[in-house]
C-alpha cells in the first residue's frame, strides 16, 4: 500500500471517528431527563436505619409536613433585651404569623439571664427544597423592620436547607472555570506550545460536559437520587483529571513515535498499541475502585459511584478515540515551536535519567528513606479527630451557623433541632418521663399525635453533631426502648422495633456516622483486592502487584497525616468529616495505582530487550516528565475542591492532592523504582520477563553536550 493511500485511510478514519462522537454527544444531550427520584431519607441511610424510620413514621402525624424555623434575637453588645425591644418583638408576631404554616406562631421565649429571645415559626416543607429557600427568604426579610439595635437571626432545619442551598448557588460554574484555568495553564507549561494545549482541553471539557449531562439521565434511571453540588462537583474534577492524564500519557508516547515514523498516521497506531493497555488498566483500575461506593450505605455514595463511573469511561473512551483523531487530522505542526521531525533527538528524560542513575547506585537506602519519609508523615494523623457538627459544616458562616450560636449562649445548644422520639400513643407520657433521666436531655415534652404514633420532642444540652451529643443519643435510645409497651408501628422494610424510636436530624447525623464505620470496614478491603486483581492480571505476577498496593496505602496514610496537619495547625478545621475518610481513601487507592501502572507497564515492556534494572531506569527517562506533570495536574484540579463552600470537599481536596503528589514525586519516581532495582527479574514473579534479541529502533538520543 503506497503512503498516499495509507494517509488517505487514516484520514477518512479520524474524520469518521469525529463524526461519530459529535454524533454520540447530540444523542446523549438529547436523551430524556427522568424525574429525579425522592431521597430514601434525609440522610440517604435506608429504613434499617432509625432516624431513617422516624422520617418515615413522622408522616403519620398532624403537620409532619411542617419544620420550625427558629428566629433569634439578641444585642450586639450582648446586653439584655429592653422592654422596647421585645415589644417590638412580640409586635412582629402578626407578621409572622401570616407566613407560618397554619397562621399562627407562639409567643417570644426569653432566655433565663435576659440577653436572647426566640420565635418558632413553622415552615411547610411540602413543596421541596426550593419551596423552603423561598419560606425562608421572606421570614429573613420580614424582619428587616426591627429596631437597628437588635441582631436577628434565623436558623434552625429549614435556615440550614436554605443556606446550604445558597451557598451552592453558582458553584458548579465556579468550579468548572476555576479547574478548566488550572488545566489550561498546567497544558501550556507542559507543553511550551501556543497551540497544542488546546486540542487536549477542548476534548477534555467536552468529555466533562458529555459526562454531566450523561450522569443527570443514568443516575435516576437507577432509582437513586442525584444531589447536585456535592456529587457533580467531585465527578467533574475527576473526569477532568482522568482524561487529561490520559491525555498526556498518549500524546508523549504520540510525539515519540513522530521520532520513529514519517507517516503521522502510522505513529499515532504505534502510540495506541503501546498506551491503550496501560489507559484501559489505569481506568478500569479507577472504575471498579469507585463502583465499591455502591456498598455504601449513603445514598449519596451510591450517586457518587454512578456518577465517577460513567466520567472515568468517557474519559478513557475520549482519549483512545476522539483525542487520536484530532491530533492526527492537525498534523505535526501541533508541537510547533518543539515539532518532532523523523530521527530527530529526544530532548526529554534529562532530569530522570539522572534521578534513576542516582537510585540504582543506592537502591536500598533510597528505598529506605522513603520508607522513613512516608511513615513520618503518617504520625502526622495519630492525633486525628473526626465528626464535625452541623455548625461547622460551612467554611464561611451563614446565617443559619450564627443563628444556632447565638441561641446555645443562652439556651439548651439543641433547641434548634430536638430529637424526635416516636412512640406508641398510649406510651408518651412514660418516654418522656424516661428520657428525661438521661444525661445531657435538657428537656422531653409530648409532641403530636396520632391514631397509632406519637412524638415526644427532646431537647439535648449539647451542640448537634459534638460527642456529648452522640452520647445522649446513643444513651436515649438505651432508656427508651426499654419503656414496655413504646414501640410504635413496624416500617415497611424494617425490623419490628423493641421499643420507641429516636429519630430527628441530631440522631440522623449520628446514624450516618455509625453508617461511614461500617462503610471503611466493608469497601477498604474490597477495593484493595480489586486494585490488586487488576494489577495481577495486567503485570502477570504477584510480587509487583503486592508492593504496588503497599506503596499506595502507605502513601494514603502519609497524605492523611500530612494533611492532618495542615487541617489542625494551619487552617484551624475542628475534625475530618465523617466520610472524608472512605472518599479519599477510594479516589487515593485508585488514582494512586494510575502512575504507577504507567510507570511499570513500560518498564516490563523495556525489560524485554534491556532486563528489569535497565528497563526501569529507561521507562522512569521516558514517562518521568509526562507521569510528573499528570500528576501535578491531578492534584492541582482536586485541590481546586476548596473552592466549593463545604469543608468537607475542602478536606478530600485537599488529602487527594496531598497522595497524588507523594505518589507522583516519590513512590513512582523513588520508591518503586528502588524495589524493581533491587529485586531484578524477581519483581515480576511469578511471571517472567521473554528476553527479545533486538530493541525497536529508537529515535537518537540526544547528544550528552546538549544535556548538559
Amino acid at each position: 500500500m503506497s503512503l498516499f493511500t495509507r494517509v488517505a485511510r487514516g484520514r477518512l478514519a479520524a474524520w469518521l471517528t469525529v463524526a461519530a462522537a459529535l454524533v454520540v454527544g447530540a444523542v446523549v444531550f438529547g436523551l430524556p431527563e427522568p424525574a429525579n427520584p425522592d431521597p430514601v431519607s434525609a440522610t440517604g441511610l435506608s429504613v434499617t436505619w432509625q432516624s431513617t424510620q422516624v422520617e418515615r413514621l413522622r408522616d403519620q402525624l398532624p403537620g409532619s409536613d411542617v419544620q420550625p424555623a427558629v428566629v433569634v434575637v439578641s444585642r450586639a453588645d450582648r446586653a439584655p433585651l429592653g422592654e422596647s425591644e421585645r415589644a417590638a418583638l412580640a409586635g412582629a408576631s402578626g407578621t409572622l404569623a401570616r407566613l407560618a404554616a397554619g397562621g399562627r406562631v407562639g409567643p417570644p421565649q426569653v432566655s433565663p439571664d435576659g440577653t436572647v429571645a426566640l420565635v418558632a415559626v413553622p415552615l411547610s416543607t411540602a413543596g421541596g427544597q426550593q419551596a423552603v429557600v423561598d419560606e425562608v427568604t421572606r421570614l429573613r426579610a420580614a424582619l428587616a423592620d426591627l429596631p437597628e439595635t437588635l441582631t436577628v437571626q434565623v436558623t434552625g432545619a429549614p435556615a440550614f436547607t436554605a443556606d446550604l442551598t445558597t451557598v451552592f448557588e453558582g458553584a458548579d460554574a465556579t468550579l468548572l472555570a476555576v479547574t478548566a484555568a488550572v488545566v489550561a495553564l498546567l497544558l501550556l507549561v507542559t507543553y511550551r506550545s501556543p497551540v497544542l494545549w488546546t486540542v487536549p482541553l477542548l476534548v477534555v471539557a467536552a468529555t466533562e460536559q458529555l459526562t454531566l449531562r450523561a450522569v443527570d439521565t443514568i443516575v435516576p434511571a437507577l432509582g437513586i437520587h442525584l444531589q447536585d453540588g456535592q456529587v457533580t462537583g467531585i465527578a467533574s474534577v475527576l473526569v477532568f483529571g482522568a482524561a487529561t492524564d490520559y491525555a498526556l500519557l498518549l500524546i508523549a508516547r504520540y510525539r515519540e513515535e513522530l521520532r520513529r515514523e514519517q507517516d503521522r498516521f502510522t505513529a499515532m497506531r504505534a502510540a495506541l498499541r503501546r498506551t491503550a493497555e496501560p489507559i484501559l488498566a489505569s481506568g478500569g483500575t479507577v472504575v471498579l475502585g469507585v463502583l465499591t461506593l455502591l456498598l455504601s450505605e449513603q445514598e449519596t455514595n451510591r450517586a457518587l459511584a454512578v456518577a465517577c463511573a460513567t466520567g472515568v469511561v468517557l474519559a478513557m473512551l475520549s482519549a483512545l478515540f476522539v483525542l487520536p483523531a484530532a491530533l492526527v487530522l492537525l498534523g505535526r505542526g501541533l508541537f510547533w515551536p518543539f515539532v518532532p521531525r523523523l530521527g530527530s533527538p529526544a530532548r526529554e528524560g534529562r532530569l530522570w535519567d539522572r534521578l534513576a542513575a542516582a537510585v540504582v547506585r543506592r537502591p536500598a537506602p533510597v528505598a529506605a528513606l522513603a520508607t522513613l519519609l512516608l511513615a513520618g508523615l503518617a504520625l502526622g494523623g495519630l492525633g486525628i479527630r473526626t465528626g464535625l457538627s452541623e455548625t461547622e459544616q460551612f467554611r464561611a458562616r451563614p446565617e443559619a451557623v450564627a443563628g444556632a450560636e447565638t441561641l446555645a449562649r443562652a439556651f439548651p445548644a439543641g433547641a434548634t433541632q430536638p430529637l424526635a422520639v416516636l412512640t406508641n400513643p398510649g406510651a408518651a407520657a412514660a418516654v418522656a418521663a424516661a428520657a428525661t433521666t438521661v444525661d445531657g436531655v435538657a428537656s422531653a415534652r409530648p409532641g403530636p399525635a396520632g391514631a397509632r404514633v406519637a412524638e415526644v420532642d427532646v431537647v439535648l444540652a449539647d451542640e448537634p453533631g459534638s460527642a456529648a451529643a452522640d452520647r445522649a443519643v446513643a444513651a436515649l435510645r438505651d432508656a427508651v426502648a426499654a419503656v414496655p409497651g413504646s414501640a410504635p408501628p413496624t416500617v415497611a422494610g424494617a425490623d419490628t422495633p423493641r421499643g420507641a424510636l429516636v429519630g430527628g436530624t441530631v440522631a440522623a447525623r449520628y446514624d450516618a456516622e455509625r453508617a461511614d464505620t461500617r462503610d471503611l470496614r466493608l469497601i477498604l478491603p474490597m477495593i484493595l483486592l480489586l486494585v490488586g486483581a487488576v494489577l495481577v492480571l495486567l503485570l502477570r505476577g504477584l510480587v509487583a502487584p503486592v508492593l504496588l498496593v503497599l506503596t499506595v496505602v502507605a502513601s494514603f496514610f502519609a497524605s492523611l497525616g500530612a494533611a492532618w496537619l495542615l487541617f489542625d495547625h494551619v487552617l484551624g478545621f475542628p475534625a475530618l468529616d465523617s466520610g472524608v475518610l472512605l472518599l479519599a481513601f477510594v479516589f487515593l487507592v485508585a488514582l494512586g495505582v494510575d502512575y504507577n501502572i504507567f510507570l511499570v507497564t513500560r518498564a516490563r515492556e523495556d525489560a524485554r530487550w534491556t532486563g528489569t534494572r535497565d528497563g526501569t531506569r529507561s521507562a522512569l527517562r521516558v514517562t518521568g516528565g509526562v507521569i510528573t506533570s499528570a500528576g501535578v495536574l491531578l492534584a492541582a484540579v482536586f485541590a481546586v475542591l476548596g473552592v466549593l463552600p463545604l469543608i468537607t470537599l475542602t478536606q478530600i481536596g485537599v488529602i487527594v492532592c496531598v497522595g497524588v503528589l507523594l505518589d507522583t514525586l516519590l513512590v513512582r519516581t523513588v520508591l518503586v523504582p528502588a524495589l524493581a532495582f533491587l529485586l531484578g527479574d524477581r519483581f515480576w514473579w511469578p511471571g517472567r520477563i521473554r528476553r527479545e534479541p533486538d530493541a525497536p529502533e529508537a529515535a537518537p538520543a540526544e547528544p550528552v553536550a546538549a544535556r548538559d
